[in-house]
């Protein structure tokens, strides 16, 4: 046995977890619902326990309320975790854009290249799906080309509690096209190798993200509170 071989295909307990959370992201399942756990094991295919335990997950990341004796309810995105966690992230951001302008191979920047590509495609096609896991594509590449665990760490964890809001801004069209605008300001950026550039422009393009989430709060867009 083999005991460095590397599992190849993902765990049920993965896989629910992941599922879920398209759910709760992609806002199949609305903030405030409460998560029904019977119809959720009917279409997986799972009994209670590996839903409850992938719930777990979903708890310790902010996308659901864990409830004693009463299930789950998908969490609300208020108006102060916005505030205090954009700034935060958009930090993280700026560092990321550095490091990974200077670590990324020309390999990895061509990959890159090619998902910028696909995301394009899908902003013109308007397929908002497409688009959105495209543009994750792109940041979690440059996440990883920063090669820095402790920074990445620390951005899963914030961007996890904010990934559902970030996506529901993508549906308004004036933020799309403007997002669109910066990625392709990214894209130069990191093909001159500039790092200091790089970081500064993902570091508005951030902040710009966190100015939409307030003005459809603002609205009513997304879910607010009185804060």
């Amino acid at each position: 046995m083999n005991l460095n071989e590397s599992i190849k295909r993902p765990t049920l307990h993965q896989e629910l977890v992941e599922r879920l959370r398209n759910l709760i992201v992609e806002d199949a399942l609305k903030p405030g619902e409460k998560v029904p756990e019977k119809e959720l094991c009917e279409t997986f295919g799972v009994s209670r326990t590996p839903l409850r335990e992938a719930l777990k997950v979903l708890g310790s990341e902010g996308l659901v309320i864990l409830q004693a004796n009463r299930g789950a309810r998908v969490a609300e995105v208020t108006r102060a975790e916005i505030e205090s966690t954009f700034p935060v992230i958009a930090v993280l951001e700026q560092l990321t854009g550095e490091l990974a302008c200077r670590n990324l191979s020309d390999a990895e920047i061509q990959a890159i290249e090619k998902r910028h590509a696909a995301m394009v495609r899908a902003y013109h096609a308007r397929d908002r799906q497409t688009y959105f896991k495209a543009n994750q594509d792109i940041h979690n590449a440059l996440l990883i080309g920063a090669r820095n665990e402790i920074l990445e760490m620390h951005h899963r964890m914030l961007g996890m509690r904010v990934r559902r809001a970030r996506f529901m801004v993508n549906l308004s069209e004036e933020r799309w096209a403007q997002a669109i605008e910066e990625h392709e300001d990214i894209m130069e950026k990191l093909r001159a190798r500039d790092a200091q550039g790089l970081g500064q422009v993902m570091k508005t393009h951030m902040m710009n993200k966190f100015a939409a989430h307030l003005k459809a709060m603002g609205s009513g867009g997304l879910e607010s509170d009185s804060a």
